[in-house]
């Protein structure tokens, strides 16, 4: 997987976020389509935090690599 398609992975899921605080209703945030698009924004995060984290490790490698 190179970096542009790690970048437009990230893209995504940063969009898929704004899109689901949009459907949380803030007064009753654990019920019903709310609790949906907060799994949601877990969900995103986590594929976020996933993917810098296999960015960081491609760049080690790269760099272990070298040497």
């Amino acid at each position: 997987m190179n970096k542009t398609l790690s970048i437009i992975l990230i893209v995504l899921a940063v969009a898929l976020i704004a899109y689901n605080v949009t459907l949380v209703n803030f007064d009753n945030p654990l019920e019903g389509n709310s609790i949906i698009a907060l799994i949601g924004i877990v969900a995103s995060l986590c594929a976020v935090v996933l993917l810098l984290i296999f960015m960081t490790s491609k760049k080690i490698q790269d760099r272990v690599n070298k040497d």
